[in-house]
């Protein structure tokens, strides 16, 4: 199996390069560990956060970081957040610009991470290279076993059609069953894997009866298009990119095999210095969500070279999303709990970590969501 490349690069002054990567590099073993048992057989006011960058000390196809203005000198408190190119808020939010308009007289600066998956950012989150992070179920599962102090701090509806099993167009697969014994691409430790053992498991198969290709979703897509791999577990809008190409079809889709959600994670250490911007933060991003949902033709436009999908396809994906925020609730951390047993079954981590560790309290939760988010946990839908 293809060597993936280094998940994460940190951005620093260059005299501190050293010191987090030595960080970095500690989180990294720790999640390597993890991540080796594998499945295949191949309300006071808070401290901000602070940034003293320069020139940022590394690139890397897995850590892209768009910074606003460079401040001429002294400490600038920032807020990074995880960029999305896909058909979500966050995307809304950093093509309108909002949240650099609300933050500025906060004292914040703004900046945009870009990763390959749910993994690579809370192994930047842990390292201090990112503020806020955007992914699914298993990712912080996998990083909380790994040690880290992580924080859940926002949840989504359980959107399920926007992830799918795809094989080639001309293949003679027909459904899952038909993939037994043949290689299946997905991101380690990402939604895509997550569904790809619970389809198999649907149909009374164990993991044993296919074999995992993990593969970041770029060096996956290549595979796939190469005939490399007989079928690739992944989301949008990659799903589409390939359904137009005419590489790929969809066998599939998770609408049937997701139980979870995404969430919205940090540290502990940057929730508790910086309260009011998290909170700040989530009311921009449900007003754009609730944007999102109203104006489909508008976000589709808007959205359209940060996709790279035409606009007019995207408006039809938009039917496939459940929009805005989501409380917090009981319910929740159960399915979470229920994450950690299903990977601790399968021996991909060490040991079952107590996810409710990184759940904050009631109270807390009060302060940082919408009001009409946690009104939705009255009326039952979570």
């Amino acid at each position: 199996m293809k060597e993936l490349p280094p998940l994460f690069k940190v951005f620093t002054r260059p005299d501190q390069v050293q010191k987090i990567k030595r960080r970095s590099l500690l989180f990294s073993a720790a999640y390597g560990l993890v991540l080796s048992t594998t499945l295949i057989g191949c309300g006071s006011t808070p401290t901000a956060s602070t940034s003293t960058d320069s020139k940022p000390a590394s690139t890397s196809p897995d850590a892209k970081t768009t910074e606003s203005s460079k401040p001429a000198s002294g400490e600038k408190k920032v807020i990074r957040i995880v960029r999305s190119k896909q058909l979500t808020a966050l995307a809304i939010l950093e093509k309108q610009g909002t949240l650099e308009k609300v933050f500025q007289p906060l004292g914040y600066e703004v900046k945009w991470a870009e990763f390959a998956a749910g993994p690579q950012q809370l192994e930047a989150l842990n390292a201090n290279g990112l503020d806020i992070a955007s992914t699914a179920e298993s990712p912080p599962v996998f990083s909380q076993a790994a040690g880290s102090p992580l924080v859940y701090l926002g949840a989504t509806a359980p959107n399920g059609k926007p992830v799918a099993l795809l094989v080639a167009k001309d293949s003679p697969y027909k459904s899952v069953v038909d993939l037994k014994g043949k290689k299946i691409a997905f991101q380690k430790a990402s939604i895509g894997h997550y569904l790809a053992v619970k389809a198999f498991e649907k149909e009374g198969l164990s993991t044993s009866d296919f074999e995992s290709v993990f593969l970041p979703p770029a060096d996956a897509s290549a595979a796939f298009s190469q005939g490399k791999v007989d079928g690739w577990f992944i989301w949008d809008p990659f799903i589409t990119r390939t359904e137009l190409s005419g590489v790929g079809r969809v066998l599939l889709d998770g609408e049937k095999l997701r139980d979870t959600r995404n969430f919205y994670t940090t540290t502990r250490k940057y929730y508790e210095g910086n309260k009011d911007a998290i909170k700040v933060f989530f009311d921009e991003l449900e007003k754009a969500d609730a944007w999102l949902k109203d104006h489909p033709k508008e976000a589709a436009t808007l959205l359209t070279d940060v996709t790279k999908v035409d606009a007019s396809i995207l408006e039809k994906m938009h039917e496939k999303y459940e929009y805005g925020l989501r409380p917090i609730t009981e319910d929740v951390i159960k399915e979470q709990e229920k994450v950690a047993e299903f990977w601790f079954k399968y021996k991909l981590i060490p040991n079952k970590p107590d996810v409710r560790v990184g759940f904050l309290k009631p109270e807390e939760y009060e302060y940082i969501t919408p009001k009409n988010v946690l009104a939705l946990a009255k009326v039952g839908k979570s």
